[in-house]
């Protein structure tokens, strides 16, 4: 009894429960959090350590071989499940946890060759505050603080810079591994190439990560930010990829879909502010009394619009509302009076939802929303926002190009997980095709209307159109596929020869095991048919 009714007071007064306790709660929760970390950074932090820390993982990993094989358990990390960014609980509690969460300090930067070497657990906050004042980002920056480099470098991440440098994995020089064996491997595209190129999208389930050597880029205080209106559908699919392809092409690019044929587009530029009239439009947007970002922008659907954003800032920009999650969430967050008196608490914190979601929530939240990043070609822009908006009435969406490399003709097995880009989607002259990142964040429509909503049955119809143009969805979101659908979108061909090559079988979870939700896709399925129709 107890549990249904906490089940109707989450949902039917979320924002009370979020607001009132959520906030105060994740805020102090998050306090603690940075003040250790900040800690660390200043006063704790070893680079001259990391090779004890290494032979420490080193150590576990091999007391772990020693083991009889009918007692070993796969190894996974002992980072808290709570503190990654994936929707999912990876049922860690069922494996051999390795202690490698000392492995977080920026080792070194080598400005001659522009590489930055890091621990596995250095955050996206931690590097960028390390790099901005030495005149540097990481080539692709994530939008949120709480991300780590291991988890992208061994999953994926994208910005609006990847039009220009790819996903997060093109921009990674080396990977420190240690094996099942508990031998120390450095990966390099010209050592150990088949286990460079497996790594990424493999989530852990090579080996354990003990460093990087992450490519960066020397950047200048202010990004000269210019917003452009466009009013159908085919003028923004046409104009995000003539900017994305262009020899001159801004430095990011990003549009927001607000109405399926209306959209902002931004085009930003590295810059320095020097004059009066530029000073005048200075925009600190990250300040905790400014509107969230995406509502910023909604302003421009009206008219053009150009502003100098402080590079931290603009960095950042998505943070505080979570793109526009939080405002399902908090739907009164923007509202100038909240900003003045909370906005300093926002966003909510991820790692205390995390941590204080219970099953019942989860399975909540599984079914009532959708949180999907899903790369596709840039020739099915338009096919895929009619199909989102056909499937889940929703918006707004986001849309970021990248680069997708194709490194088959370096001669491997298989060029990675990823789908190679047709020829159709292919830059001429080039290895690569231009695709995008399609953001579908947030409650759909009919959900909103109070209406019965088969969420697992549109998110395996968007899955199904997502192969059929040659898209894969980021894996750190919830996958609806079985395992054969999952093997049939990825190419694991490589993936599985580099698992037998460095005896990975057995000794980490499978890639498919490791990364489907811990909530039974197939009995939701099941339930949702009694359900209308979409």
């Amino acid at each position: 009894m107890w549990k249904d009714f906490f089940f109707q007071l989450l949902t039917k007064h979320r924002t009370l429960v979020l607001a009132g306790i959520g906030l105060p709660v994740g805020t102090v929760f998050d306090a603690v959090l940075r003040l250790r970390n900040l800690y660390y950074e200043k006063f704790a932090s070893a680079p001259e350590e990391h090779a004890q820390r290494v032979a420490s993982v080193q150590s576990q990993v091999q007391r772990w071989a020693s083991v009889p094989p009918n007692e070993r358990k796969p190894m996974c990390t002992d980072r808290k499940t709570w503190m990654n960014l994936s929707t999912r609980f990876a049922p860690k509690h069922t494996w051999h946890r390795i202690k490698m969460s000392g492995l977080r300090d920026v080792l070194s930067l080598d400005e001659d060759s522009q590489v930055v070497h890091v621990e596995p657990f250095v955050t996206v906050g931690q590097i960028t505050r390390y790099l901005l004042p030495r005149g540097y980002m990481l080539a692709v920056t994530l939008e949120i603080e709480e991300a780590t480099v291991g988890g992208l470098a061994m999953a994926v991440g994208m910005t609006t810079h990847s039009h220009k440098v790819g996903l997060f994995q093109e921009n990674v020089k080396a990977y420190e591994v240690v094996l099942a064996d508990g031998t120390l491997v450095r990966a390099t595209a010209e050592s150990h190439p088949d286990l460079f190129y497996a790594l990424p999208w493999s989530h852990g389930t090579l080996g354990m990560l003990v460093g990087l050597s992450l490519r960066v880029i020397p950047v200048k205080p202010y990004v000269h930010m210019k917003y452009t209106p466009t009013y159908s559908q085919a003028e923004y699919c046409e104009r995000i990829r003539e900017l994305s392809c262009a020899a001159d092409a801004p430095d990011f690019v990003e549009a927001t879909v607000y109405q399926k044929d209306r959209a902002v587009i931004m085009c930003g530029r590295f810059a320095e502010v020097t004059e009066d009239a530029q000073r005048r439009k200075i925009n600190k947007i990250g300040l905790p009394h400014k509107p969230w970002f995406y509502k910023h922008v909604e302003q421009f659907l009206d008219h053009e619009g150009e502003e100098y954003i402080p590079l931290p800032h603009y960095l950042m920009r998505h943070n505080r509302s979570i793109f526009w999650v939080v405002a399902d969430m908090i739907p009164q967050g923007n509202h100038p009076l909240f900003r003045a008196l909370l906005g300093w608490m926002m966003p909510p914190k991820i790692a205390f939802l995390k941590f204080s979601t219970t099953p019942m929530v989860r399975k909540m939240t599984f079914t009532l929303q959708v949180f999907q990043d899903i790369v596709l070609p840039m020739s099915a822009m338009s096919r895929a926002v009619d199909k989102v908006d056909e499937l889940f009435q929703m918006y707004p969406l986001l849309i970021y190009p990248s680069r997708v490399y194709d490194h088959r003709a370096e001669g491997l097995a298989g060029g990675g997980q990823l789908p190679p880009p047709r020829p159709q989607d292919r830059i001429p002259n080039t290895n690569y095709g231009m695709y995008f990142d399609l953001g579908v964040y947030g409650v759909p429509g009919p959900i909103k209307k109070g209406k019965p909503f088969r969420t697992v049955h549109a998110m395996r119809e968007m899955e199904s159109f997502t192969q059929q143009v040659g898209g894969f969805p980021f894996l750190y979101a919830d996958t609806f596929m079985t395992r054969e659908e999952f093997e049939q979108m990825f190419d694991l061909s490589l993936y599985r020869a580099v698992r037998r090559k460095y005896h990975a079988e057995g000794a980490f979870p499978d890639l498919y095991d490791k990364i489907k939700p811990e909530v039974d896709v197939f009995a939701v399925l099941e339930e949702e048919k009694s359900f209308p129709v979409n």
